[in-house]
């Protein structure tokens, strides 16, 4: 079938909304007809190389819609159900799968860098030649073919820009605060960087009864959206880990249980371990450049038990936590509509990035049912 998708020539390029070829679903694949997208900072790390990505491309990794046509061997959804898409379908059968760590399933991480479905093979390309998928999914298109257990059923009531940001960032954000490390009533908290997955997990936060709630950005605008979503005060980055950590302490009377980054930024990362008190744990989110080192002062560690705990995609199984979080947000627990700040079209991609390098967006979806 021929679609609309943003590809991506090559990295470090822009977008193109192009008609290409759509191959049908294989024995154990779906065809989905995608109605949101979100715009993720990970798509922007493919962009610019920060995640080494094959070109050309059709990004994107947070999408919603209706499952339209399904393989033969297919058992998880039916043609009509409403679905968000896990961009990490677990083997189920490697030693991480096998520990119960499905989210550090070595071969989903292994096949990703083939462009392909699990098969390593493409269903997009145009002119009959390949386009490569990004993490199995490539949602900045009108629809996509993906591996039956990249779909997760969702309630038809659940709008589908809420469902596609729980593919990804909320569930990133989410999980590092409720799985990653279970926090809880009461604990001290603390977000450095105030950004879409950021924000994601002050709302965890509050939700499980965290206080007080400390948000830390560069910008302090950004600082007042958070204290709008929850955080009880605001600390404005002070020009060094060591002085920012200690604004956090003076603020919490002593430093935080758990503080979550979600910048990718060393400063960020050694200013969320300098912040915690005994038994904290610093809980690392942002995506690093390849070869960024953390220097940490050794003896702080073992004196006072402190953590340091890397997480992926939250920790989280998202047969299971894709589906708690909608509810959550069905309760009016985890207002998710309140980070989205701009809804635009597939025509409009690379005005969406320019928004999230501005700073001036909090969570962009593109609007796909309405595409073309």
């Amino acid at each position: 079938m021929r679609i609309r998708g943003a590809v991506l020539e090559e990295t470090r390029g822009t977008f193109s909304v192009q008609e290409l070829d759509l191959a049908p679903p294989g024995p154990h694949e779906v065809l989905v007809r995608l109605h949101a997208s979100g715009v993720c900072h990970s798509d922007l790390n493919a962009i610019d190389g920060t995640a080494e990505t094959l070109c050309p491309a059709v990004l994107g990794h947070e999408g919603a819609g209706i499952v339209e046509e399904i393989g033969e061997h297919v058992t998880r959804v039916r043609p009509g159900d409403h679905v968000a898409l896990n961009w990490l379908p677990a083997c189920g059968v490697c030693a991480e799968c096998a520990r119960g760590f499905s989210w550090l399933c070595s071969t989903a991480w292994e096949g990703m860098s083939t462009g392909g479905l699990e098969d390593g093979t493409t269903r997009l390309s145009r002119a009959g030649e390949p386009i490569y998928h990004y993490c199995y999914v490539s949602t900045f298109a009108e629809a996509c073919v993906v591996s039956e257990r990249s779909c997760v059923p969702i309630p038809s009531d659940v709008p589908f820009e809420i469902a596609a940001l729980v593919g990804c960032g909320v569930t990133t954000g989410v999980g590092a605060v409720a799985r990653t490390v279970e926090t809880k009533p009461g604990d001290r908290f603390a977000l450095i960087g105030c950004g879409g997955v950021g924000l994601s997990a002050l709302l965890a936060a509050a939700a499980l009864g965290a206080d007080p709630i400390i948000a830390v950005d560069v910008v302090q605008e950004k600082i007042d959206v958070a204290l709008t979503l929850g955080a009880t005060d605001g600390v404005l980055w002070q020009g060094s880990p060591e002085a920012t950590a200690a604004a956090v302490r003076d603020v919490t009377g002593g430093g935080v249980d758990v503080a979550v980054e979600a910048t990718g930024r060393p400063e960020a990362m050694l200013a969320a371990y300098l912040s915690t008190r005994k038994r904290g744990a610093a809980v690392l989110v942002g995506i690093p450049r390849e070869g960024t080192v953390v220097e940490i002062p050794a003896g702080t560690i073992q004196r006072a038990e402190r953590r340091v705990l890397g997480s992926i995609y939250g920790s989280s199984v998202p047969d299971r936590d894709f589906l708690s979080a909608l509810e959550l947000y069905r309760e009016g627990r985890l207002p998710l509509d309140l980070l989205i700040s701009h809804r635009l079209g597939l025509d409009d991609v690379v005005q969406a990035f320019e928004l999230m390098k501005s700073g001036t967006a909090l969570r962009v979806v593109l609007d796909l049912a309405s595409s073309g």
